[in-house]
C-alpha cells in the first residue's frame, strides 16, 4: 500500500511485529460514590514529581519517552527497569497495584529509585478505570447538564484526590471532543456546543491540577465527528477548515498551564501531504498544527504531547507497535503510549537507532526528553 511505503521510507529498517491488545471500557455510571479510603489504598508519599532528573544516556532517554500499560507489579517493575518514563493503569491491571502495601505504586517508586509517571483513563461515566477503588462519578455530559463549571472543578478535584492518593499522577482526561451524537464519544464529551465544551473541559482540568494530577486534553484535533472507532480501524474527520469551525474551537479557548494534550488516531484528509492517509498520531503536520497553534484562534503549545494507544486498530492496521512508537516520536510526540509491555525492547532499540542515525533529529529528541523530564 502507498501508506506503508511512505512510512517504511521514514523509519529505520524493519522491526519485529508484536501482538498487542486495544483498550477497553468500564461500565457507565452516573452516580457519585466515595473512593476507597483504607490505609492500604492510600499512598500519601506518592506525589507526582515536580522535577524529574533527566536520564543522561541515549537509551535511558529513549525509554523515558514511552508509557506502557502494565498487568501487575512484576510487569510494571520489569518495564520500569528498562527505563520507561511511565506506566498506564488499564481496566485489566491487577487492582493490587493500587492498594496492596509492598506491591503498589509507592513500592514501585521505592524499588526503582527514580520518578516516573502513572497514568489512567478517569473521565467519569463509562470511562472510569477501577471505579470500585477510585470512586464512581457521572459522565462529562451529565456534569455539564447538572453543574456549574466551578462545581465541575470541585468534582474533578475530588476525582484527582482519589487518583493522587493511590499513586496516579496523570489522567488522560478531560475529553475536549464535541458531542456529535456518535457513540464513540457521545456522553464522554461535555457538550455539542464547542464553547460550552471548552469551558467545562478547562474547569475539569483545573480541578485535576488542584489535586496534583496532570490532566490531558484529548483527542486533538477532534474525534467527535470522526467516521468510526479508531480502536478497530481507520477513521476520518471532516476537512481541516471544518474542524476549525467546530472541533478545534475548544483547543483555541483552553489555556491551562500544566496540562498535556493527547493526539487521536483520526485521519484529517487535507492535513499534511495530500492524501497521505496518516493517523494524526503519525502525522508530523498534526503535531505542527498543535505546536504552532496555526489554526483559527489557536495558540502555540509547548506542553507534553501524548499519543493515543498505539495498539489500536487505526495504527496496527498500518504497522506494528514498535514501528509506530518510532514513527510517532519522529512525527512530534513526546510520549508514546501503548497498553501492554509487548514490543518494549524493540521500540527502545529502534528509537535509539533512529537518534544515532539522525532519522529522529537529536534536537527534537532532546526537546521531548526535556518536556517529559519535568512531568
Amino acid at each position: 500500500m502507498h501508506i506503508k511505503r511512505l512510512l517504511a521510507a521514514a523509519l529505520l529498517g524493519a522491526l519485529a511485529a508484536c501482538s498487542d491488545a486495544g483498550t477497553d471500557t468500564d461500565p457507565a455510571s452516573t452516580e457519585v460514590t466515595t473512593a476507597s479510603t483504607t490505609a492500604s489504598a492510600t499512598q500519601e508519599t506518592s506525589a507526582p514529581p515536580s522535577a524529574k532528573t533527566q536520564p543522561n544516556d541515549v537509551r535511558a532517554q529513549a525509554a523515558s519517552l514511552m508509557m506502557v500499560g502494565v498487568s501487575n507489579y512484576d510487569d510494571a517493575l520489569s518495564a520500569l527497569n528498562q527505563g520507561v518514563g511511565g506506566i498506564f493503569i488499564g481496566s485489566g491491571t491487577d487492582p493490587n497495584l493500587l492498594t496492596a502495601p509492598g506491591r503498589n505504586i509507592e513500592a514501585l517508586r521505592k524499588a526503582v529509585g527514580r520518578d516516573f509517571s502513572v497514568s489512567i483513563d478517569f473521565e467519569g461515566g463509562r470511562v472510569l478505570r477501577h471505579q470500585g477503588i477510585l470512586g464512581t462519578f457521572p459522565s462529562p455530559q451529565v456534569m455539564a447538564q447538572t453543574m456549574t463549571p466551578e462545581q465541575v472543578r470541585g468534582m474533578a478535584k475530588t476525582m484527582g484526590d482519589s487518583l493522587f492518593a493511590h499513586g496516579v499522577t496523570v489522567n488522560f482526561a478531560p475529553v475536549a471532543d464535541i458531542d456529535a451524537g456518535l457513540d464513540v464519544v457521545g456522553d464522554r464529551a461535555f457538550s455539542a456546543d464547542p464553547t460550552i465544551d471548552a469551558e467545562y473541559a478547562a474547569a475539569f482540568a483545573q480541578g485535576m491540577l488542584d489535586a496534583g494530577v496532570r490532566p490531558v486534553f484529548k483527542h486533538f484535533p477532534g474525534h467527535g465527528r470522526a467516521s468510526g472507532d479508531s480502536h478497530t480501524g481507520q477513521v476520518f474527520t471532516p476537512p481541516l477548515g471544518d474542524l476549525e469551525n467546530i472541533d478545534l474551537v475548544p483547543y483555541s479557548r483552553i489555556n491551562v498551564p500544566g496540562a498535556g494534550v493527547m493526539l487521536g488516531h483520526m485521519v484529517v484528509p487535507d492535513l499534511g501531504s495530500p492524501k497521505n492517509g496518516l493517523p494524526s498520531t503519525l502525522n508530523p503536520a498534526a503535531y505542527q498544527l498543535l505546536r504552532t497553534g496555526s489554526y483559527r484562534g489557536g495558540h502555540p503549545f509547548d506542553g507534553v504531547v501524548y499519543t493515543d494507544d498505539l495498539a489500536m486498530g487505526a495504527v496496527t492496521g498500518i504497522m506494528p507497535v514498535p514501528q509506530a512508537v518510532v514513527a510517532s516520536l519522529q512525527a512530534g510526540a513526546d510520549q508514546a503510549l501503548w497498553v501492554t509491555t509487548a514490543g518494549l525492547k524493540e521500540a527502545i532499540d529502534a528509537t535509539v537507532a533512529a537518534v544515532e542515525t539522525g532519522a529522529y533529529p537529536r534536537a527534537q529528541f532532546e526537546d521531548s526528553v526535556r518536556r517529559v523530564g519535568v512531568l
